[in-house]
């Protein structure tokens, strides 16, 4: 079932599964079975007798394992289509897409990141997409029951609107689908949010309010406490006063435990100052400030060594094993912390004020997108249209009725005791059941939208209908920090990030370049000899954005910002 695309491709992921019906093995050509001919006898989801190929270019952190045979033969029972799929392996997902448009030679359907327009998988699809390398999908829409809601005006938010699927560079065509497009009023079962969190037992000994911590200097004040109080981890070793991010810092900066220090987002370093200008962090003080104290913290002993270059799994066990007294980030719905073990530290406040929540409108995460050489390209959108379906959903979210789950009197799943229990004491083995409620999430890259599972399916989180404790420890850690008065303030924004519309600046490609390299050079300048060298660094990164049309770039930002039509989201 390889073509000659895989000879690039060194990840398997949901191998092929060439069940009994299934006549069609070639990657692109598919069968006829879309004809009235071919459907008759056959369910109202039926689509064609053929194999649909996909190819993730996703981190292989973030790919499923393969999808249950017994899924996948329902499947083809009701769709006539058998899903095959695999991912590249790159360092970095988007150079991974990149040579996989030069290669000319791609699947059925490709899948790649994108939370927003100003990631850097955007200039490169749009570039496939000029090129001609991509299929139109907007006519492909127009007749399917849920991607047709695309279409309607004000189901995506502006940036899913037109900074993606439908840009006004490409002339009302669309060659990308964003996902994890939510519908309809959510409900909140799981209240969810994310940030640094300290030990609670350290926390107790020391007789402070995790929650009055508010500040970078409050911070800094705490881990020399924590360092003088000699505390040790489960393995009896000296705690670590400060440790990344629970996922590892990845080479990056993590901004919620330095907010108030923090000019912008870690990613996309672009604010507002008191004017009311949006101007990049490279022009303020904020970026030595920062190194300043990181390199103290360093210098202190007051955080881990390797802060900012610790990998996942490392990360992972230290926070697990209680090596860090603060995690600089994570969220309340990690397993390990269902005893509340860990607290939630501060928020801290902002640059420019008290912190206040964020959420955002609509939002969505990842894309699909049909190649131009893909034949029959509507069995394809049918075949996402069926995933995206409430059929499509209860299949590789819940699993098979009987097997995974039995049907309540409104046709709601209610799941199986043992496959909570499957997932609670073997959570490999229950990926293996091949559904996104136990772990695996195959479905997702096509069927992942139109979301709102309790409109669906009676429950806002997979099990609750059979367990409504089974979030408690995490809403437990919510009310303690204050979530739903803090949501209730919160500020709703939609718009666009600073960095979609890079590629409308004369100089995009140098100016990316040259952000890329400052959010470098401050990993670079935090492990600095000294504050001069560190000075040395940030002063050349900062030429280079000058040079690269930082000025000019700040300009058309705060145009478009001016533009009732294209504001500017910068919290």
């Amino acid at each position: 079932m390889r073509t000659k695309w895989t000879k690039w491709i060194t990840i398997p992921v949901l191998a092929g599964l060439l069940l009994t019906g299934c006549t069609s093995n070639n990657n692109n050509s598919g069968n006829s079975g879309s004809s009235e001919a071919d459907k008759a006898g056959k369910p109202e989801t039926w689509i064609a007798d053929r194999t649909i190929t996909g190819l993730l270019f996703i981190d292989s952190d973030d790919v499923s394992k393969d999808i249950n045979p017994e899924i996948a033969k329902v499947i083809k029972e009701r769709t006539g289509i058998t899903l095959q799929l695999e991912a590249v392996n790159s360092s970095r997902a988007v150079d991974g897409m990149i040579a996989g448009f030069a290669s000319g030679d791609l699947p059925d359907f490709i899948v790649s990141y994108l939370d927003h327009s100003a990631r850097p998988e955007m200039p490169v699809l749009v570039k496939a997409a000029k090129e001609g390398v991509l299929t139109d999908l907007t006519p492909l829409m127009k007749n399917t029951k849920v991607y047709s809601n695309y279409l309607k005006d004000d189901y995506l938010p502006l940036d899913s609107k037109n900074g993606i699927m439908f840009r006004p560079d490409l002339n009302g065509s669309s060659y990308f689908v964003h996902m994890r497009i939510t519908k309809g009023e959510q409900h909140e079962s799981l209240k969810f949010f994310g940030g640094p969190f300290i030990r609670k037992d350290i926390a107790e000994a020391l007789q402070i309010d995790p929650r009055t911590i508010t500040s970078t200097e409050q911070v800094y004040e705490l881990a020399k406490k924590i360092k003088e109080g000699n505390f040790k981890d489960n393995n009896g070793k000296a705690v670590i006063p400060i440790g990344p991010q629970y996922w590892g810092n990845g080479n990056h900066e993590v901004g919620t435990l330095f907010r108030d220090i923090t000019w912008g987002s870690p990613d996309q370093k672009f604010y507002k100052n008191q004017e009311g200008k949006i101007i990049h962090e490279s022009n303020t003080d904020y970026m030595m400030k920062r190194i300043e104290l990181v390199q103290k913290m360093l210098d202190e002993k007051l955080m881990a060594a390797d802060n900012y270059t610790m990998e996942g799994n490392r990360a992972t066990e230290g926070a697990i094993n209680g090596s860090f007294a603060i995690i600089s980030e994570m969220h309340n719905n990690l397993d390990f912390n269902k005893d509340m073990h860990y607290l939630p530290l501060g928020p801290i406040d902002r640059v420019d004020g008290p912190y206040q929540m964020v959420r955002t409108y609509k939002e969505g995460s990842f894309v699909w997108s049909i190649p131009s050489t893909t034949k029959k390209p509507q069995e394809v959108m049918d075949f996402a249209d069926f995933l995206a379906s409430r059929e499509g959903k209860l299949l590789w979210q819940y699993g098979l009725e009987g097997r995974d789950y039995t049907l309540d009197d409104k046709g709601n799943p209610l799941v199986k005791q043992e496959v909570l229990d499957l997932k609670a004491k073997d959570p490999e083995a229950a990926k293996e059941l091949g559904f996104e409620g136990a772990g695996n999430n195959w479905g997702q890259y096509l069927g992942w939208t139109d979301a709102n599972r309790f409109e669906d399916f009676g429950e806002a989180e997979y099990g609750e209908s059979v367990l409504p404790s089974a979030y408690d420890a995490q809403n437990k850690i919510a009310d303690y920090w204050s979530y739903d008065e803090k949501k209730k303030n919160a500020l709703i924004v939609d718009g666009y990030r600073p960095l979609s519309f890079i590629n409308e600046s004369a100089s995009g490609t140098d100016l990316q370049t040259a952000l890329d390299n400052y959010s470098d050079s401050m990993i670079r300048a935090f492990y600095a000899k000294s504050m001069d060298k560190a000075k040395s660094i940030m002063d050349s990164a900062k030429k280079q954005l000058q040079a690269a049309g930082l000025q000019q770039y700040e300009e058309l930002l705060n145009q478009k910002n001016s533009d009732p039509s294209t504001p500017i989201i910068t919290q």
